[in-house]
This record gives C-alpha cells, sequence and structure tokens, in this order.
C-alpha cells in the first residue's frame, strides 16, 4: 500500500474504548486538549464527547471517547450505545475506522478480556496499557513485544495524565493511519468463560511479575471466592460480626444505662415535683436515652461493615452470592445495594442504581426495607436482652444472644431471596443477567477515612436522635398528659389520656399478636423511624410506673412484664413492617411510582402481621 498522502484515507475516526476508571477519558483530554465538544447521543443522556488531534505528520482525525463498558453486551445504556457505535449499527454515528483501547496496566487479566472480545469485529486495533507509572511502582511488569505477539495488535504503555509519556502512542498511532488494514470480517465471540481463559492465559505469558500485592491478592482469591469455602467463610464472618456486636457492647451500654439513671436521680433532687421535671425525666431522657444506649453496637456494626468495604472483601460478597441471587432471579449486583441496607434501606435504595436492567431495580428496592438496619438494632438487642439469657452454647464458644441477633438477620436476608423470587416469576419476569464486576485490590484500611465514614454514619443516628426520636418522645409525652385521671381512677394516669386511649383502639387490631396497649401506643411514633418505637416504650412505661418502676431499665420492666410469645411476635413483627417514612419516600422517589410504593408497603405491613400471628400462636402452644 503506498503511503502518499492522496492514497491515505481521510476523515479518519479513531473510538476510544475501555472499561471504567481504566484512564480513557485522561487519555482523551491530554490528546485533545481544548479541541473537544461535548453533547448527549441524539434521543438518550449517554455523554458524546469528540475532540480533534493531529498526528506527528500533521494529519487532524476525530478521536471519539466512548462510555466505559466492561463488554459488548447491552447490559446498560452506556455499553448499548458504545456497542452500537463500534459495530456501525448507531443511527447517528458512523462506525470508527480504529479502535485505540486503553486498558489499566495494574489489573491487565481484567481488561485483556474486552480487547479480546474487540478483537472479533475485525476492526483495526491499538492496545494502549494505560497507569504504567502505578503499574512500575506495584512492582508489575509487562512485556508489550510478547503480549502484542499473543493479541496480533500493537501494544504500547502509556501515562494518560502525562503527555510527555505518550511518544510511543503518537508515533505508533500515525504509523498505523498511515498504513491502514482493511476491516476484516467479524467472527463469532466466544462465551465470556472462554474469553476469560484466554484472558488469563495469555496475561499469564505476557506478566514477567505481577508485584506483591497482585499475587497475595490472588492467593486469597483462591480461598476466599471458592465456590463452597467462600461461603462458609463469608457467613462465618457475618456470625462473627453479630458475636462481638454483643460482646464488644456490654460494658459501654452499661455505663451509658447507668448515667442516665444518675442523671434522672440528679434532677428529680434538684426539680421540684412538677410538669416541667415529668418532660425531662420521663418524656425526653426516658425516650431519647433508651435509644441512645444502643449506640455501642451500632458503631460496632457500622466499624465492620466500613471494614469488609475498606479492605475489598464487600466486592467479593457479591461475587459469592452472585449464585444464590441466581437462584431467585437477580445477580450479585443486588446483593451490594442490599449488603449497604444493613446500615440503612435509603442508600441502599439509592445504590441500586447502578443495576443495569430496570426489572432487576425494582426489584431490588422492593426488597431492601427487609435486610436489617441499624435502625432495627435497638429494638433486637433490647427484646433478646430481656427475653434470652446470655449464655454460652456450642462448646462455650458462642453467646446465644448473639446467636438469635444473627438468626433475626439471617430471616431477613431469607425473606428478601423468597420475595424476589415470587417478583421474579409474576410481576418483574424476566431473563437472568450475567454479573461482571472489577474487583479491587485487597488493602489494610485507613485509620483516618475509616474514622471519618464511621463518623458520618454515627453522626446521623445522633441528629435522629436529636430531631425524630426528641420530637417523638415529648409530643408522646404531651399526648400522655390530656386527658387527667378521673377521680377513683385505678389505672396510671396515662391510661386514661389521649395516648391510652389510641392504645386501647388500635389493640383490637393487634390483640390476635399478642400486643398489649402500650406496645400498640409504641407503633404509632414507630412509623416515623423503627427506632423511636424504643423511645416510645421508655416514655410509656415511665408515665406508667411507680418510682422504683421508674429507675429499672425498660429492659427490666419488659422481662417482667411481657410473656414471651409477645416478646418473639413483637421481633417477628420488626423483622418485616416497613415503620421508616423516609425509606418509603426514597421508595417513591427511586420508583417514581405510587403503585410500587404502596405494593412494598402494603406487603411488608402484611408479611409483618402474619409473622408475628405465626410466632406468637406458635411460641404459646410450645409453651403450652
Amino acid at each position: 500500500m503506498s503511503n502518499k498522502p492522496q492514497d491515505v484515507k481521510q476523515n479518519i475516526k479513531v473510538a476510544l474504548v475501555g472499561s471504567p476508571n481504566c484512564g480513557k477519558s485522561s487519555l482523551f483530554n491530554t490528546l485533545t486538549g481544548s479541541r473537544q465538544k461535548v453533547a448527549n447521543y441524539p434521543g438518550v443522556t449517554v455523554e458524546r464527547r469528540s475532540g480533534k488531534y493531529t498526528t506527528a505528520d500533521n494529519r487532524t482525525i476525530t478521536l471519539i471517547d466512548l462510555p466505559g463498558i466492561y463488554s459488548l453486551k447491552d447490559r446498560t445504556l452506556d455499553e448499548r450505545v458504545s456497542r452500537q457505535v463500534i459495530t456501525g449499527t448507531h443511527v447517528s454515528e458512523s462506525q470508527p475506522d480504529l479502535l485505540l483501547c486503553v486498558a489499566d496496566s495494574t489489573n491487565l487479566r481484567v481488561h485483556l478480556r474486552l480487547v479480546l472480545e474487540l478483537k472479533h469485529l475485525g476492526l483495526p486495533i491499538i492496545l494502549a496499557l494505560n497507569m504504567h507509572d502505578m503499574a512500575q511502582r506495584d512492582d508489575i511488569r509487562i512485556d508489550p513485544e510478547i503480549l502484542s505477539k499473543e493479541l496480533g495488535i500493537p501494544v504500547v504503555t502509556t501515562i494518560a495524565v502525562r503527555r510527555a509519556s505518550l511518544d510511543d502512542l503518537k508515533n505508533q498511532l500515525s504509523k498505523t493511519l498511515n498504513d491502514l488494514p482493511e476491516k476484516q470480517e467479524a467472527v463469532p465471540v466466544p462465551t465470556t468463560r472462554e474469553l476469560q481463559q484466554q484472558a488469563r492465559d495469555i496475561a499469564a505469558r505476557a506478566l514477567l511479575s505481577e508485584g506483591s500485592q497482585h499475587k497475595v491478592t490472588r492467593q486469597l482469591d483462591r480461598v476466599l471466592l471458592h465456590p463452597v469455602f467462600g461461603i462458609i467463610i463469608f457467613f462465618i464472618t457475618l456470625f462473627g460480626m453479630f458475636q462481638l456486636v454483643y460482646f464488644w457492647a456490654a460494658a459501654p451500654m452499661d455505663l451509658i444505662e447507668r448515667g442516665f439513671a444518675t442523671l434522672q436521680d440528679l434532677i428529680s433532687n434538684i426539680l421540684p415535683d412538677n410538669w416541667f421535671r415529668s418532660l425531662l425525666n420521663n418524656g425526653i431522657i426516658a425516650g431519647v436515652g433508651s435509644v441512645l444506649v444502643f449506640l455501642p453496637q451500632i458503631i460496632i456494626l457500622f466499624t465492620f461493615i466500613l471494614i469488609l468495604e475498606s479492605t475489598g472483601y464487600m466486592a467479593r460478597a457479591a461475587f459469592i452470592m452472585d449464585r444464590l441471587m441466581a437462584m431467585v432471579g437477580l445477580n450479585g449486583r443486588a446483593f451490594i445495594p442490599l449488603m449497604s441496607s444493613f446500615a440503612c434501606a435509603i442508600p441502599g435504595i439509592m445504590a441500586t442504581r447502578t443495576i443495569e436492567h430496570h426489572r432487576d431495580r425494582i426489584t431490588t428496592i422492593m426488597i431492601a426495607p427487609l435486610m436489617t438496619c441499624s435502625a432495627r438494632i435497638p429494638v433486637y438487642a433490647l427484646l433478646i436482652g430481656a427475653v434470652v439469657p446470655n449464655q454460652p452454647i456450642i462448646f462455650g464458644l458462642f453467646g446465644l444472644q448473639g446467636v438469635v441477633l444473627f438468626g433475626l438477620y439471617l430471616v431477613g436476608i431469607v425473606s428478601a431471596l423468597i420475595v424476589a423470587m415470587v417478583l421474579k416469576m409474576t410481576l418483574t419476569k424476566g431473563v437472568a443477567q450475567p454479573f461482571l464486576m472489577e474487583l479491587p485490590k485487597y488493602q489494610l484500611p485507613v485509620f483516618r477515612h475509616l474514622m471519618i465514614n464511621l463518623w458520618e454514619r454515627v453522626k446521623t443516628f445522633l441528629r435522629r436522635a436529636g430531631t425524630i426520636i426528641l420530637y417523638a418522645a415529648i409530643g408522646l409525652w404531651l399526648l400522655a398528659q390530656y386527658p387527667k385521671k378521673p377521680i377513683g381512677g385505678l389505672e396510671p394516669d396515662i391510661f386514661y389520656s389521649y395516648a391510652g386511649i389510641m392504645g386501647r383502639a388500635l389493640q383490637h387490631i393487634f390483640a390476635p399478636l399478642g400486643f398489649n396497649w402500650e406496645m400498640s401506643i409504641a407503633l404509632i411514633p414507630g412509623m416515623a423511624a423503627r427506632e423511636v418505637a424504643i423511645g416510645a416504650l421508655g416514655t410509656v412505661y415511665a408515665l406508667q410506673g411507680n418510682e422504683g418502676q421508674v429507675e429499672q431499665s425498660l429492659r427490666t420492666i419488659i422481662q417482667s412484664t411481657w410473656s414471651l410469645p409477645t416478646a418473639f411476635a413483637f421481633l417477628a413483627w420488626y423483622i418485616f413492617a416497613p415503620q421508616c417514612f423516609a425509606t418509603i419516600a426514597t421508595v417513591r422517589r427511586e420508583t417514581n411510582s405510587w403503585g410500587w410504593t404502596a405494593f412494598m408497603t402494603g406487603y411488608l405491613f402484611a408479611l409483618a402481621y402474619f409473622a408475628a400471628f405465626v410466632v406468637n400462636k406458635t411460641a404459646i402452644a410450645l409453651l403450652a
């Protein structure tokens, strides 16, 4: 082929292709500088970035920065647009003449799979091994010549953010464009498993040194991602986490509880017996304090979740659970929002935005509230501490209270999977989608970052205690003050108040579950947030007890006044009940549908009532 300018094809279009976070857009910015345009592809909100680049021999070409993709499958709108442009089927974008594929040098095995898939399209390709400096830092050495020979395409190393490091890429671009090969006939693409095996084989031959950190990561993944041992290790990790939630939190919880009791005694000694003292002791401290006492357990749970995220294990958990999620019609990507919902359902529901298919996203949103969020911990911890003895079991290795807590979390997970399976067979029926995700390297958590993230979550809990729970406690105290007890009344003052009247009215609904009128009262403010119910119970029992009873902890009062079937029914109710207005509002916003919001709220209340009823009647029968 002649290399004369008049024989060289004009209006060359080069598409930059690569996985997310490989440095593709940084390379595009460095090559085009200010000579770029940003718009959306017609009809969709997917960004289209194009720019002009002048080669070393003064030829101007058009560079297209395509959205980041992991494969050519249509799992997301971004991937659909990229696939249409690369294959020449897009309605407004012609097929590129050359693909400039950008790969992360520090994770060659993962990125080679996309390169191999692109090769089957028959388009000319140049592979840019980006982040070369980071690979050198991690002692990762790749032989570009061996890789080029194995792939049959030119391979160069780059550092996208450094213009001086792009000389080899620029020279290769000029060389390839001046002798641009013809497009070959596309051939069938092998399966994902076959592509992954090819990528591993080629990487093994081209990698002269994979670096100690990557070697450790690979060795750990052989165990932690094992189809059998990986699942066992994952559940042992969760089980141990709940054991430590009880074991480590016991001492600080007792300290906080004694501190609030001392504060109540101090207020009783300083202030006269009037409405203001009652508000402070029986309203604010009894309500807010009964929730804050569980702060140590919440801190421990958040710490474990953050450690799992920062070490890179959380992403592995998604892969471990992918097989189980596939059994109910979802994939491992849905597990990450569900795992996030252990802290709070709201960010978990928002995290479903990363799920590509609408039906899978709706299904995940519908089951996210079944994950046991941190707001349930005060309820679980209070009742478990009141009715479950803290005795060692299983050769004395585990505490019974921690086992019960783990069981409650497990019931939520299993229930979510069952509901997901039913939904995927009916309302959100669709084809199961494959799960592709880049795994981060294992690393030690950065203490400063861990503490910052932990403080943000603790601050959110304290803000709820200082606003929602405080207002609910004051409001319930006011409702419990009027009307006053009539002359000759034999019941506590609160029995005759508006709160008592409401509680007795609701008791007709909840009586089949074994709930008394005090519990029925607590469920109303508990709609604002789940943990508010504990504050409400603290206020109710403080206002109806004598001086000796008020000084007892809420746990002791429940232990002496609730039956075992009632306590277990209350726990069952809280596994399912959607008692959080903020979560319901988030579902409405994320689904943009009142129908789905009403469906979720309705089925969760129905499940809660049914589960509490069955648990109560079963416990009564067993104890008879």
